[in-house]
């Protein structure tokens, strides 16, 4: 199932199949955006809810015709091609008011929709032989550990593939690491809803307007409280000597300390191997030292809460 052949996962995309794609960020679930029952399909494969939107992954701001409205107010298209300028191909993805082209099972029913061009150029040349778009969430089970190698993807979902219609496209590892930057266009001032390898301050310098963080609902991937968890519980601390605490405290447990506070770069590109790690290990939990919230450490941040957050979700009450 995990090939570098662009012709052959061209093919299973054009039939409806699904194909993981590497980007620089995370691998991602494909379909062809324009086939509802291939978008369907991405759902199914993950056990993601339907009305949980997706990110269509484009070649190119060139390519972006039918995808966004072009009634579109001209200050958010103006905010568009200034970040697509700065950012594109790269881990930022863009909140816009939805194209023709967009398909519901794509939104979720929402009137807005997430592009993005990402940096990988395996993918990009199959976005380019495509001529379209690429429906893709992270290539893992809804709510779990998002995979940055082809093997994680075979891991989570080689039981919800089917060889013959399916594929992996192995484009090596991912060099982030953690899902791309989410910016809300659609909202003044802009919001960024997930943060990721382009930091918020530079965005309001591309853009030279404020921009805040989320508020309001839910409508974009990585918003929900609990997520990228592992089966292990992950307990987060704010340094060194809280996490020796912790470890004390859990005597007779098979406990790590995740400290990769020393650089940022490594701990993003490494953050998901190293949960994926503690499960194979066998841990019952992983102490986990927050970064500094500056630059990547927003993302990472974001990423130990909500994985320590999800993976208290399906533990048992110890009360009841």
């Amino acid at each position: 199932m995990i090939t570098r052949d662009l012709d052959l996962a061209l093919d299973r995309l054009r039939h409806g199949g699904l194909v993981a794609i590497p980007t620089e960020t995370v691998y991602g679930l494909a379909a062809d955006a324009e086939q509802p029952d291939a978008v369907h399909r991405i759902f199914a494969a993950k056990g993601r809810p339907a009305d949980h939107p997706l990110i269509v992954h484009l070649a190119g701001i060139e390519a972006a015709d039918g995808w966004i409205d072009p009634s579109a107010d001209d200050r958010v298209l103006g905010w568009v091609a200034a970040l697509a300028a700065a950012c594109w191909p790269g881990p930022l993805t863009m909140l816009v008011p939805r194209g023709p082209r967009v398909l519901d099972a794509v939104t979720g029913g929402r009137p807005t929709v997430g592009i993005r061009v990402p940096a990988h150029p395996l993918t990009l040349q199959l976005l380019e032989r495509l001529a379209g778009g690429l429906a893709a969430p992270s290539a893992n089970r809804f709510g779990r550990v998002s995979p940055t190698t082809a093997a994680h993807v075979l891991s989570d979902l080689a039981g919800h593939l089917d060889p013959e219609r399916d594929a992996i496209l192995d484009g090596g590892a991912c060099p982030i690491g953690v899902e791309s930057t989410i910016v809300d266009l659609t909202v003044t001032p802009p919001q960024v809803l997930r943060s990721g390898g382009i930091d918020a301050a530079d965005i309001a310098r591309i853009l030279s307007i404020e921009v805040t963080g989320a508020s309001g609902p839910s409508r974009a991937s990585g918003m929900l409280i609990a997520h990228y968890a592992p089966a292990c519980e992950v307990v987060v601390v704010d340094d060194a000597a809280a996490a020796a605490i912790e470890v004390a405290s859990r005597q007779g447990q098979r406990v790590r300390v995740l400290d990769r506070t020393d650089d940022l770069v490594t701990a993003a590109r490494e953050l998901y191997a190293d949960l994926r790690r503690a499960d194979d290990d066998g841990l019952d939990a992983l102490v986990a030292v927050l970064p500094p919230a500056e630059g990547l450490g927003h993302a990472l941040r974001d990423r130990l809460v909500k994985a320590s957050v999800g993976s208290r979700r399906d533990r048992p009450n110890p009360a009841g």
